[in-house]
């Protein structure tokens, strides 16, 4: 008896600990130096932007994508030279297996030469998005002087 208590206990001890890490992950900024992304190549209809893509991978049975597309439609809006694109996911499989999606939402940050420099795996914290569109913006401006 007193076994299966400390094994019921261990269990609930490990879900825990694996659902505080999963939660500090998803939506979080992780930069990346990705190869170059060219959107009309991958068989979509969308210009990049002058300075920053979010490019949203999404799928129709995806909770979290809509207010996340209405987040990155709004970052979007508010940034100069910002574009949103979303692709659904169901309609274009190999753009999920050419990205290695596990989640969606998954949002790609391009630089204004449609290098992937950011990924964001789950619906994202707009603090995090803002600072990490503004250090791709900011990049781009140096590299362009």
């Amino acid at each position: 008896m007193l076994l299966a208590l400390l094994v019921v206990v261990a269990l609930v001890v490990v879900t825990a600990v694996i659902g505080v890490v999963w939660r500090a992950r998803t939506g979080a900024v992780r930069r990346v130096d990705g190869g170059s992304t060219d959107l009309v190549a991958l068989g979509l209809d969308a210009p990049p932007g002058e300075r920053v893509s979010l490019v949203q991978l999404s799928t129709t049975m995806c909770a979290a994508c809509r207010p996340t597309a209405r987040l990155l439609q709004d970052v979007a809006r508010t940034v100069p030279g910002a574009v949103h694109v979303e692709i659904l996911l169901d309609e274009h499989p190999h753009i999920a297996d050419r990205f290695a999606v596990l989640q969606t939402p998954t949002t790609l940050l391009l630089d204004a030469g449609g290098v992937v420099r950011a990924r964001l795996a789950g619906a994202p914290r707009r603090a995090d998005l803002e600072a990490a569109v503004a250090d791709i913006v900011k990049e781009s401006n140096v590299r362009a002087h």
